[in-house]
């Protein structure tokens, strides 16, 4: 039986789902109600996979880690799939454990921006009409509280303005050495001028002479 798939993707992350429907209540045949698998990919980082339960898991990790931290709350969330704490203001260390015990612990670093692709994916995914998950009550709330566009101008706010800053600084640097160069500029011409007006009239005279 051939198997939807959609792929929801925001900058350096794509979110794969791939499903059926529930048939037994003559549901559209495009869209997904039973979740077989499915791919979390970031640039760079290894792919997180999963079941649907692990998929839960990992959405409400993110969800709670990321609304900690645009509370000033302490931003550190563990359990028995996902370890997510702070690097520093501006990286965070993402622990992944499988219930396999001779599968290692997977321990990577993701950046501000990747966290909020991350949590844009899964805001996609959950309000998709073609692909349908029950959540539980706690998940809802976290949802509704709509942080993301809040996490997204944070996040804008600490890439874009120190770089801004020094770019407006060096404008500001380079038109004054621009307006010192011409100034000088202008002078030399002016002085060349009046030298070749002297000198004209310096050979006028002669002439008279």
């Amino acid at each position: 039986m051939l198997q939807n798939k959609f792929l929801f993707n925001q900058s350096s992350v794509s979110l794969e789902i791939i499903g059926l429907p529930d048939y037994s209540n003559d549901e559209n045949k495009e869209n997904i109600s039973i979740i077989s698998q499915w791919k979390l990919m970031i640039i760079d980082k290894p792919v997180i996979e999963g079941n649907l339960d692990h998929l839960k898991k990992i959405m409400t990790a993110f969800y709670n880690y990321s609304s900690a931290l645009l509370n000033d709350e302490i931003s550190l969330y563990e359990s028995d799939l996902i370890d997510i704490k702070p690097e520093n203001s501006y990286s965070h260390i993402l622990l992944l454990k499988s219930s396999k015990p001779e599968v290692k612990p997977l321990k990577f670093r993701i950046g501000n921006s990747i966290l909020a692709d991350i949590v844009n994916c899964f805001d996609q995914l959950s309000s998709s009409n073609r692909v349908k998950i029950i959540y539980s009550k706690n998940f809802k709330s976290l949802k509704n509280k709509k942080y993301l566009y809040s996490f997204d101008t944070k996040n804008i706010s600490n890439f874009l303005l120190p770089p801004l800053f020094s770019l407006c600084s060096i404008f500001i640097v380079s038109s004054a050495f621009i307006y010192v160069y011409e100034r000088n500029n202008n002078k030399d011409i002016s002085s060349l001028l009046n030298i070749k007006n002297e000198l004209v009239s310096i050979k006028s005279i002669i002439k008279l002479l």
